[in-house]
């Protein structure tokens, strides 16, 4: 048995995050437990979007072949007038991206994606998962970390060289290091909503949409009070439909109930056929939108956060999703190829991701101010996207979408 396979990796939570990580390190001959506290697994909210940044790790890893199977390659992203249902801005995706980033952009319902995930991963007899098991204990051992975990009434322990807190924005693993290290904190209320529903294409609401969107392509309504974007999931046969809005802090978890006034009130002064959609989608779901800011992701004992259990974001780049790939695929291989000193190992990604992650935050920031402009700014807005052409908007996101994982070189 080589010193890799020697080696044992917990990863708590069975996200994308945390069945990326899994399927990153069997593929590098490590083995495996994951830890979900679910006792199955269901995937929180509904569409995903999953740019090319993205969907090149899931293809390394074997998971982008099923993945297609259900998914859709929009041809673009189309920005629109929330009031007047005018196009303003059409981003090329479809073949065109797929040719200028090296791997296509999918929206697919998150479900399938964590099938297609787990088809994969249990193509790996080395990773074990073991669900309805909660992290509620961390020992930093002098050769190991224990992690103490509670199932079905009794506790489990398990030593392992790594932990990988993937365990999303309420994550057990940041909140017991949280109770020791003040370094780590809890998740905070952005002050935003996500109103999300799923209309069948052939329904009312389905045609409602048709009528007002690009039924093969991401369609992002523009408004001061809000924003919408939809687009096809489930091979066409539906359309996922998420809107923004300010709102009141809401029960801690992926949904909850918040009054529909507040998703009508935004909507203030929008094309009668978009309002006629969003009442024909409803019932919405409301979603409370937390993120998490870390002064750390990392303990040099053994221990990472990835993806939102580091770094939860506003969904306003599309990018919570690809950055927990990013996170997951970019970890396993560091951790691998600096064997010799694993701590050094956890540094050097810590301070990769960093100012990657910190560049998405930036972005996401500029998306929201720019789709909930108002006034002399939005007419502003509208004519610099009237006078870009659809090259430069696709080449102002070549940093984000072709971004690859570099070697690193130890010197």
């Amino acid at each position: 048995m080589n010193e890799a396979r020697s080696r044992q990796v917990v990863i708590a939570g069975a996200g994308i995050a945390g069945l990326t990580a899994a399927l990153a390190f069997a593929g590098r001959a490590h083995a495996v437990t994951v830890l979900e506290q679910a006792r199955q697994l269901e995937a929180a909210g509904a569409g995903i979007q999953l740019s090319p940044n993205a969907t090149r790790i899931l293809r390394q890893l074997g998971a982008l072949d099923r993945l297609r199977l259900s998914a859709i390659r929009p041809e673009a992203v189309v920005l629109k007038d929330a009031a007047t249902l005018r196009e303003l801005a059409r981003v090329p995706l479809g073949q065109a991206g797929e040719d200028r980033w090296g791997a296509p952009y999918l929206v697919a319902h998150r479900a399938d994606l964590q099938a297609a995930l787990t088809a994969r991963m249990a193509e790996h007899p080395e990773i074990q998962l073991i669900t309805g098991a909660r992290v509620t204990g961390i020992a930093v051992a002098p050769q190991d970390i224990v992690v103490t975990a509670q199932r079905d009434g009794g506790s489990t322990e398990i030593a392992a060289d790594l932990l990988v807190g993937a365990d999303g924005v309420w994550s057990s693993v940041r909140s017991q290091l949280a109770g020791r290290e003040p370094a780590f904190t809890r998740s905070r209320f952005s002050g935003e909503l996500a109103w999300r529903a799923t209309v069948a294409a052939e329904s009312a609401g389905g045609e409602a949409f048709a009528a007002i969107g690009a039924i093969d392509c991401i369609t992002t309504f523009l408004h001061p009070g809000f924003h919408m974007v939809a687009y096809p999931v489930s091979k066409g046969s539906a359309f996922n439909l998420a809107a923004f809005t300010k709102g009141e802090r809401i029960a801690e978890g992926w949904s909850g109930h918040a009054d529909p006034a507040i998703l009508a009130s935004a909507m203030r002064g929008t094309s009668p056929k978009l309002a006629r959609l969003v009442d024909l989608a409803g019932p919405w779901t409301a979603f409370p939108i937390h993120t998490v800011e870390q002064r750390r992701w990392t303990m040099p004992e053994g221990i990472a956060l990835i993806g939102d259990a580091a770094h939860a974001m506003t969904p306003f780049a599309a990018q919570g999703a690809a950055m927990a790939i990013e996170d997951a695929a970019m970890l396993a291989n560091l951790v691998v190829d600096i064997l010799t000193d694993p701590r050094q190992s956890l540094t050097i990604w810590e301070n990769l991701r960093r100012p990657r992650i910190e560049k998405v935050l930036s972005r996401g920031a500029l998306n929201r101010l720019a789709w909930h402009a108002w006034g002399p700014v939005a007419i502003a807005r509208n004519l610099v996207l009237a006078t870009r052409p659809a090259e430069k908007l696709a080449a102002d996101l070549d940093w984000l979408y072709g971004w690859e994982e570099r070697k690193v070189v130890r010197r």
